[in-house]
Parts: C-alpha cells; sequence; structure tokens
C-alpha cells in the first residue's frame, strides 16, 4: 500500500495525486493538517534522508522562520519544528513498499512505483 504524506491543499501534493490516479495506484493519503504529523515516521524519514532533505528550505515557512533559528537548525530542532509545523516538510512524503520517497518526481515515481 502506498501512503502519501502532506497538506490536500498543497499543490505539489494535488500534483502527486493526479499522477497517482492517473497512474491507477491505490494510496492512502495522511493530512498533516487533519492527523498530524506522524513522530516516528518524522524521525524515520530524518534519519534517512537528513533534516535538510526533509525540511523544506525554499518555502514560505522556512522563511518566515527567525534567522537565528534557520542558522541553527539541526536534527533535533528539524524535527521540533515539524511536529509544530508541518508546513516544513517537504511534501509529498511517500511511503511504499520498496522504501520511501520525497518530494514529487514524476520520473523517479515512474520509475519505481509502476
Amino acid at each position: 500500500m502506498i501512503t502519501v504524506y502532506g497538506i490536500r491543499s498543497c499543490d505539489t501534493v494535488r500534483k502527486a495525486r493526479a499522477w497517482l490516479d492517473a497512474q491507477g495506484l491505490e494510496y492512502r493519503l495522511h493530512d498533516y493538517k487533519k492527523e498530524g504529523v506522524p513522530a516516528d515516521r518524522l524521525g524515520d524519514w530524518i534519519e534517512s534522508f537528513g533534516w535538510e532533505t526533509v525540511i523544506n528550505r525554499r518555502g514560505t515557512t522556512w522563511r518566515r522562520l527567525p534567522e537565528t533559528q534557520r542558522e541553527t537548525m539541526n536534527v533535533e530542532r528539524a524535527t521540533e519544528a515539524a511536529l509544530t509545523n508541518p508546513s516544513l516538510i517537504k511534501r509529498p512524503i511517500v511511503e511504499h513498499d520498496g522504501g520511501t520517497l520525497v518530494g514529487f518526481d514524476m520520473e523517479k515515481w515512474q520509475e519505481v512505483l509502476r
């Protein structure tokens, strides 16, 4: 089973879900806004990919953080920040039988999920 972690209203999550639908792939959406961030999964993602990949450092939520917080970000601080503000997490994160994908990359998804 494929689980898509993200925010339902996010444009990138919408594109990812549309792609999954077009491929005829079944999935479950875990919406951070409704269900919260699963702390155990977040810890695994950060451990596997690094906070620099899991945290969206291009988004407005990141830019709104105080400069001192951005400059001193580390694993512990990134985890805490993402748990309190799910909009910091790169979207979507997809868990599937073969592993985990961070972000929507159509070519990579085509290769891995088909």
